[in-house]
């Protein structure tokens, strides 16, 4: 099968299209004929080596990709969720051998059924960033129906989740982006759109229950601003596991009695009430853009300009008639 292998780490230029054996599915896994994978920012994270959480868990050589769409091709003994034909999204095998590969063995607890009303392109563009909103939003955040969350960053791939996520449980939605994002949040379901470069959020905002940061932005004072915002007893929670609390961050959370929470995992058994949203018009998917598999290099360097709105994808291969559900 064809792959996108790194053997070593450094920029786009290592990532090298090749030929590598099938994998064979473990009595949990399933075999996943994979036809569209997400482009996350992690994954060029990865390519570059990691950072300090995630250096000690890569080994080369190694496939990148966190996000996988397809048809299941083969099930392992142990499984009994889903068969071979059936359609499904998830999350595989992360950080490890994923799914910028035409083939993916992995845990069938990583996977969901695919949403019936949206392509095998569409559903690769949800896992990874749909878990981390929803992990941060209602795992960490406790975010509840009536309260008042801020989403920053809220027009790329984790916030438009959050956005229509927390929409979707009945909060009420204050989203930042720039100026050239602020209609598209309203249509998604914001209730108030401010711009971050001109508008200070810790002059028009008080008392907000939550603040989720999936913003790419990574500045001690923009954080103590927005976490200025908070009520009492309010939840911070970060997307940003990498940039760790300072000191002034940490006295304003005890000052204000704030509980500061960083997104360092995802629960897969979400994917399928995620799916129920997606088939009942609740959350939308929006491509940025679609690449050939042997255009990696470039949605790489497109990921890298932070200033994605939606999700890229790369379609690994295009479905053909005999690819059927049985």
């Amino acid at each position: 099968m064809k792959a996108v292998i790194i053997s070593e780490f450094g920029g786009t230029e290592v990532l090298k299209i090749q030929e590598t054996e099938l994998p064979i599915p473990m009595d949990d896994e399933i075999l996943v004929k994979v036809f569209a994978s997400g482009v996350n920012p992690v994954d060029g994270v990865i390519r570059n080596g990691g950072n300090d959480l995630l250096r000690p868990l890569l080994k080369l050589p190694l496939i990148l990709g966190c996000d996988a769409a397809g048809i299941v091709e083969e099930v392992g003994t142990n499984v009994t969720s889903f068969k071979k034909g059936d359609e499904v999204f998830g999350c595989p095998n992360f950080p490890g051998n994923g799914s910028y590969a035409e083939f993916v063995a992995a845990r069938a607890t990583q996977f969901a059924f695919k949403p019936k009303n949206i392509s095998f392109n569409e559903a690769s563009a949800v896992p990874l960033t749909a878990l981390v909103a929803w992990m941060g939003l209602f795992e960490l955040g406790k975010l509840q129906e009536g309260q008042r969350v801020l989403i920053l960053g809220a027009s790329g791939g984790v916030g438009n989740f959050a956005v229509q996520g927390a929409k979707a449980k009945g909060a009420y939605v204050i989203a930042t982006a720039s100026s050239g994002n602020l209609e598209f949040l309203k249509q998604i379901g914001a209730d108030e759109v401010l711009d971050y470069k001109t508008q200070n959020v810790e002059k028009i905002l008080q008392k907000i229950d939550l603040v989720f940061d999936a913003s790419p932005v990574r500045d001690d004072n923009e954080r103590l601003k927005s976490v200025s915002v908070l009520k009492n007893g309010g939840i911070y929670v970060t997307a940003n596991v990498d940039f760790p609390f300072n000191e002034k961050v940490n006295k304003l959370f005890a000052k204000k009695n704030i509980k500061g929470e960083m997104v360092a995992g995802q629960k897969h058994e979400h994917l399928q009430e995620i799916a129920k949203l997606i088939e009942d018009g609740k959350i939308k998917i929006f491509l940025s853009k679609v690449y050939p598999l042997e255009q990696v290099e470039e949605a790489h360097k497109e990921s890298e300009t932070w200033h994605v709105r939606g999700k890229l994808v790369l379609e690994v291969q295009k479905k053909k008639e005999n690819d059927k559900k049985n």
